[in-house]
C-alpha cells in the first residue's frame, strides 16, 4: 500500500490574511460525497468566496466550489457550492460560536488539505480589517521585502 499525503494543500484562501486579522485556527472535517474528494485530491476546489456558519450546533461551510469529477456518475450530479458540514469537536464548536458571536468576528476558511486520508480544512475566527489596515500591511510587507533586497544585495557584493 502506498504512503498516503500528509498534509498536502489542496486549496488555500489567500485573500483571508489581506480581509481580516486571524485571531485564532481550528481544524476540521469535511464531510464530502466519493467523487467530491477524487475531484479534491485533483486540486480542483475553491474556498475564496467561502465562509462558515453555525446552526443547530452544527457547523457548515458554505460558497466552497468542487468542480464535479469528470469520470464520476453523471447521472447524479451535485451542485458545486452546496453547503458542506465539518466535523469538529461539540467543546470546539461552542467556544467557536462564542467567539464569533462577538462583534465583528467571522468564521472564514483558510485553506483544504488531506491528512491521513481524509479531508481538512483549516478555519479561522477572523476580525475584519479596515481599509487602512489592509494599506499598512501592504505598505510593512512592501518594507520587508525591500529590506530584504537590500541585505541580499550586500551578501552579493561581499563574496
Amino acid at each position: 500500500m502506498g504512503k498516503k499525503a500528509d498534509g498536502k494543500v489542496l486549496a488555500q484562501n489567500k485573500k483571508a490574511s489581506h480581509d481580516y486579522y486571524i485571531e485564532d485556527t481550528y481544524e476540521a472535517g469535511l464531510v464530502l460525497t466519493g467523487t467530491e474528494i477524487k475531484s479534491l485530491r485533483n486540486g480542483r476546489a475553491n474556498i475564496g468566496d467561502a465562509f462558515a456558519t453555525i446552526r443547530n450546533g452544527e457547523i457548515f461551510v458554505h460558497n466552497m466550489h468542487i468542480s464535479p469529477f469528470e469520470q464520476g456518475n453523471r447521472s447524479n450530479p451535485t451542485d458545486p457550492t452546496r453547503t458542506r458540514k465539518l466535523l469538529m469537536h461539540k467543546e470546539q464548536i461552542h467556544k467557536l460560536l462564542g467567539q464569533s458571536k462577538r462583534e465583528g468576528f467571522t468564521i472564514v476558511p483558510l485553506k483544504v488539505y488531506v491528512r491521513n486520508g481524509y479531508a481538512k480544512l483549516l478555519i479561522g475566527l477572523g476580525k475584519g480589517k479596515k481599509e487602512y489596515d489592509k494599506r499598512d500591511s501592504a505598505a510593512k510587507r512592501d518594507a520587508q521585502r525591500d529590506i530584504q533586497r537590500v541585505l541580499r544585495d550586500k551578501q552579493k557584493i561581499a563574496r
